[in-house]
């Protein structure tokens, strides 16, 4: 892949530009989001469907702490963007220094109180039943690692913002590599069941935080900084405050619904209905890798040619970004149409010595996922307007409009749909709610998102 600097950004030409930035970020998603699909087929294979149910609490609460780091990250890189294509290096390490103290500060206070609620988090999150006991062992030692996650994910927004996404890339598939390397060898040859799956996700984390650590502090990164840049400045911590709040608020709604599904689920269907949307979850995160690549690939092109008052150039990345990602939704939404059965298969044991109770939750479970899937992706082909939409008006610094439209989808449609349709319609109703809410995101995304481009990217 070709080395691409900051000043390039405004430079080269869009697409050659944006496939620079989306393959290598695609690829850095594709091997995270493989880690969490063989990780959940590895625990579902070597332990058991209750496990996968027992991560999938667990998830939105690490992933939130974690998340903490990427609001910062992504905040703090749409100021260091602009900042450097207005040729203002200075802004730029000062708001680096002060990313990295703030995610110190916040993630290792997080991490005390989430171990302090531990027993009320995990059955608030829908740990209930036969789950609690996986869960509470994984939670516990997989949120020690979780403040590594949250510079890891700082760091790695800061990479791209520099134009290295190669090296943002391989900050990714360390960590994947390394979990499912660990997989294998706590869970398989070591036996340490869910204590082991913990350990081999935290010790990815700290891999990740190695790499990351090293970029920069090479030749490779363009931001150098000194201690005066860690010392926290109100302007600063303002900005990356509100355009990071953007990032935020979609994980701890994310961790709502998370919160609200594993309950409306466990009552619907005990825990193999949880185990179903565990499996649907990882499948959200790993199929759509491609569109959520070139939403990050977008992100620093945008960003820079906004800052130097390059509209044409941000206007042509809008266009070029959302039909890249249109097309390849639309190849993952074939292949999920196409084989729902047997993706809902690799994540069940065929153990022949598995109980009676574990032999009727992969037969729940295999039959009900299927249709599930085939109900959640239905709207695929047409989220890239969506996620492109309002990556435009993050990666500009406009943190209004990006948190409203970051939030149209999954808290002003989805939550008041899966709160409503299931007392209707059951189990249908919680899975129909997934393609409603992304219409209805897409066409209010739509509108404001050509008003923004009328009305302000005029050369």
């Amino acid at each position: 892949m070709a080395k691409v600097t900051s000043d390039q950004l405004g430079t080269e030409p869009i697409g050659q530009l944006l496939v620079k930035q989306a393959v290598p970020a695609s690829i850095g998603i594709l091997v995270m989001s493989l880690n969490i699909l063989v990780d959940s087929i590895f625990v579902g294979n070597w332990i058991g469907s209750i496990a996968i149910a027992a991560i999938n609490v667990v998830l939105p609460i690490s992933f939130f702490i974690g998340a903490l780091g990427m609001a910062i990250g992504i905040g703090g890189s749409s100021i260091i963007s602009r900042a450097l294509g207005a040729e203002n290096k200075p802004k730029a390490l000062q708001t680096f220094g002060n990313q990295i103290t703030l995610t110190l500060l916040v993630t290792i206070s997080m991490v005390i109180l989430g171990l302090t609620f531990v027993d009320d988090l995990i059955p608030a999150f829908g740990g209930k039943g036969a789950i609690f006991d996986p869960a509470k062992i994984y939670y516990i030692i997989v949120v020690c690692g979780v403040p590594f996650l949250a510079l890891c994910m700082m760091g790695n927004t800061v990479i791209r913002a520099e134009g290295k996404p190669k090296f943002a890339m391989i900050a990714m598939i360390i960590p994947s590599v390394g979990n499912l390397f660990m997989d294998y060898l706590f869970i398989y040859v070591f036996d340490w069941g869910m204590a082991g799956a913990a350990w081999a996700t935290t010790i990815g984390y700290v891999l990740c935080f190695a790499y990351v650590l090293y970029f920069f502090l090479s030749k490779h990164s363009e931001l150098k900084v000194t201690w005066p840049h860690f010392r926290l400045k109100a302007d600063i911590l303002k900005e990356i405050g509100s355009l990071g709040f953007v990032t935020l608020a979609r994980q701890a709604v994310v961790s709502i619904i998370y919160l609200l599904l594993n309950n409306i689920l466990f009552d619907l269907g005990g825990e193999a209905m949880v185990a179903v949307y565990a499996i649907i979850g990882r499948m959200l995160m790993f199929a759509l890798f491609p569109v959520f690549g070139v939403t990050q690939g977008f992100l620093p092109i945008a960003g820079y040619n906004y800052g130097a008052h390059k509209y044409e150039r941000v206007r042509e990345s809008i266009n070029t970004a959302i039909k890249y990602a249109a097309l390849l939704a639309t190849l993952v939404f074939i292949g999920l149409m196409v084989f729902p059965a047997e993706i809902a298969s690799l994540f069940l044991s065929n153990k022949s010595d598995m109980s009676d109770f574990e032999l009727a939750t992969n037969a729940f479970v295999l039959e009900h996922t299927p249709s599930a899937m085939r109900w959640v992706f239905a709207a695929t082909p047409i989220i890239a307007l969506q996620l492109i939409g309002a990556a435009y008006f993050q990666a500009v610094g406009k943190a209004v409009p990006a948190l409203l439209l970051t939030l149209t989808r999954q808290g002003f449609f989805f939550i008041p749909l899966i709160l409503i349709l299931p007392h209707f319609m059951g189990e249908l109703g919680v899975w129909i709610s997934f393609p409603i809410a992304d219409v209805l995101a897409t066409v209010v995304t739509g509108y404001y998102l050509r008003r923004e481009v009328k009305s302000t990217l005029i050369a």
